[in-house]
């Protein structure tokens, strides 16, 4: 016999409601072990494992797909851990470092990444991640293997080698930092399907304003777990020195993101020179680079731009050193907005978001590229927190749909209280 659904329901819709309807402040986007005036910690996925890369290679842990770990790496060390890859799915294994915000750093540091089969022979070449300062935050880029290439090395099932080596020198006064990997893998293609084809032409103008009128108020994250769902429009932020602030976008094949971030005048009156005051950075759905671009801020407004290439699965070809390669996904692709330690005290910024284009057909996947983290339909970020960050995820897009189907849920409770006249004893004990 079933219950009568009570007011407990009902309160349970308005509670996710006032969660998705209030953009930056879900519980996945609080931060809680900030110090106030401090800057933001990287904070790690929840339920991330432990996990110890080893100095041999023959020791190395199991990565295991779909899953996030945990671990840390410091000045001279290169650790090792394995991943089981298949015959027919394009492989991205990634890695975040991410040290306390406003760590000094050698304009070395940093890490470099690969991927190569037991006997050594290379998958892919990565180019080294470095801080690019004296000062740090979360960086991130990933060594893969591709499938559907004109290279025979890395195609066979079996173990291979992932490699997290520091990339700066081994005197380098840095402790230990955290690193986050991950394990994605995207379905083939079906058997004798063709290789979709690149666009052979793309707008390249400024970016688009991303809408008018007031800018929507919004609470970035602070990496790639917690970052908060934006779409085309105007966000309005606050970054407090050594802030790397995180959002996401969700970009479908076809389309084109142009982004601008804004740093608002230092209310303090002044503000030391800092070369990469302002630093904007992309990554794709995997946690690949695409592009990292930077000004100074000497306390009087300023503001950078970037623009991508449309998304196209052919662009995993392109030689291109311009991000092209890394626009290669349908899904959700990764802002991060970060202010120099340098600067005196907190500023406001406005995040510009333009997407341009038509949504497109996607490649004939042999298998659920969605389930694999890649699509519109997945959060990308392979914890297994799928259903929470996307209903998270949502808060960011479309809240007036989410209010209606809000409001059509309440009302499908409501009448569900209300039984026919005469069988209400009935309606209940079916």
């Amino acid at each position: 016999m079933m219950s009568r659904p009570g007011g407990g329901a009902l309160v349970g819709v308005a509670a996710l409601l006032c969660v998705l309807l209030l953009p930056g402040t879900a519980a996945a986007h609080l931060r809680a072990d900030d110090a106030p005036g401090g800057a933001s910690s990287y904070r790690p996925a929840q339920g991330a494992l432990p996990v110890t890369g080893t100095e041999s290679s023959a020791d190395g842990p199991q990565l295991e797909r779909a899953k996030i770990y945990s671990d840390t790496i410091g000045p001279g060390e290169k650790k090792y851990y394995r991943v089981r890859l298949d015959e027919t799915s394009n492989a991205f294994v990634s890695t975040v470092l991410a040290p306390p915000p406003g760590t000094k750093s050698g304009i070395l540091d940093g890490i470099q990444l690969s991927l190569t089969s037991a006997d050594g022979t290379p998958c892919s070449s990565s180019p080294a991640m470095y801080f690019g300062g004296d000062t740090t935050r979360p960086i991130a880029g990933y060594a893969s293997r591709r499938i559907g290439d004109d290279s025979t090395a890395c195609r066979q099932a079996g173990d291979y080698l992932y490699t997290v080596a520091w990339a700066g020198p081994q005197t380098s006064g840095a402790a230990k930092w955290p690193i986050e990997l991950t394990y994605m893998a995207e379905p083939g293609l079906k058997p004798g399907a063709a290789e979709p084809q690149a666009p052979t032409s793309w707008s390249s103008k400024a970016p688009s304003a991303g809408g008018e009128g007031t800018p929507q108020k919004v609470n970035g994250g602070t990496g790639f777990n917690d970052a908060v769902a934006v779409d085309d429009g105007t966000w309005r932020d606050d970054l407090r020195p050594g802030d790397s602030r995180f959002y996401k976008v969700p970009v479908a094949w076809g389309q084109q993101l142009f982004l601008r971030a804004q740093l608002a005048n230092s209310t303090s009156g002044s503000s030391a020179f800092s070369a990469n005051g302002l630093r904007l950075a992309l990554y794709n759905t995997a946690r690949g680079l695409v592009s990292d671009k930077s000004t100074g801020y000497t306390g009087t407004p300023t503001g950078v731009d970037l623009g991508t290439a449309p998304a196209a699965y052919a662009n995993r070809f392109a030689r291109a050193s311009d991000g092209e390669s890394a626009m290669r996904f349908e899904g959700w692709y990764y802002i991060q907005v970060s202010l120099d330690p340098k600067v005196s005290s907190s500023v406001p910024m406005t995040l510009n978001v333009g997407l341009e284009g038509t949504a497109q057909q996607g490649p004939p996947y042999d298998g659920d590229a969605e389930a694999a983290g890649f699509g519109l339909g997945s959060t990308g970020s392979g914890s297994g927190e799928a259903l929470t960050m996307r209903a998270i995820g949502f808060a960011g897009i479309g809240t007036g749909t989410v209010l209606v189907l809000g409001l059509g849920a309440w009302q499908l409770l409501s009448r569900r209280r209300r039984p026919v006249a005469g069988d209400a004893d009935a309606a209940y004990s079916r």
